[in-house]
């Protein structure tokens, strides 16, 4: 796990996307630091923690493996 360091106007969405190529990875993000769970926009120099990108199955698996 690493930590992020926020600049102003950052949000869990834009975040996750600059950090995982994916906005929908938010989640992830505001699991890991309840605290802000509530903050929309940031402030700057807020310090979050940053879990590895999860791995999902279906980048994995083979296309005859994978779940329709």
């Amino acid at each position: 796990m690493t930590t992020y360091k926020t600049v102003q106007g950052d949000t869990w969405d834009g975040i996750a996307f600059n950090l995982y190529g994916d906005a929908k990875l938010m989640g992830v993000l505001i699991n890991a630091n309840p605290r802000h769970a509530g903050t929309v926009i940031f402030s700057g120099n807020i310090i979050l923690s940053i879990p590895d990108k999860p791995v999902d199955a279906s980048d994995t698996l083979p296309p005859w493996r994978m779940e329709e």
